[in-house]
């Protein structure tokens, strides 16, 4: 395939953390096309929290995109855009769970929406996670706890009860590395 080239990008909205464009491209055939671009400026972490026993936990939230509640791997956004993702990462851990743990291993590098958005998730492997207070949420959160065996949560990955695309990545990640 010949080379796509950009020749324009307009702002079509700046939000918190994502800003929208509608990218003019052309293609290889010499036809223009607009593209929309979402740019996820933060960047996010995620954990996969292993307790002493060998379970995971999860945290479940509304999400309004898909008008539901989900269980996903314990995740957020970097403060702004030079905060080490392992620091994200444990502070998320203890914000959303009340655990912590003595040391982050990176488990593997996320692009989540490559047809449309550059948005990265650094997902990190946190053992023996011990529970050291309350969550520390924000006004906006709701966030419901549970530790789950690892085949269960592969149980209803594949039943497609869980769908979160970096859950699914990052527990599949683990069940290989295990």
């Amino acid at each position: 395939m010949e080379h796509v080239e950009r020749i324009g990008r307009t702002l079509a909205y700046q939000g918190t953390i994502l800003d929208i464009y509608k990218d003019r491209m052309v293609l290889p055939n010499g036809n223009q096309e607009d593209w929309d671009y979402v740019s996820h400026r933060m960047g996010a972490a995620a954990v996969v929290a292993v307790l002493e026993d060998g379970k995971i936990l999860l945290v479940q939230q509304y999400r309004p995109a898909l008008d539901r509640m989900t269980w996903e791997v314990p995740a957020g956004c970097r403060d702004d855009a030079r905060e080490d993702y392992a620091v994200c990462a444990k502070r998320e851990l203890r914000e959303e769970t009340g655990y912590d743990c003595e040391r982050l291993e990176r488990l593997i590098s996320l692009k989540t929406i490559v047809a449309f958005g550059n948005e990265v998730v650094e997902v990190f492997l946190a053992k023996n996670c011990r529970k050291v207070g309350a969550q520390k949420l924000d006004d906006a959160e709701d966030i419901n706890v549970k530790a789950w065996e690892l085949e269960e949560l592969e149980e209803k990955i594949y039943a497609g009860e869980i769908q979160d695309a970096k859950t699914v990545a990052a527990i599949m990640a683990y069940a290989n590395r295990k």
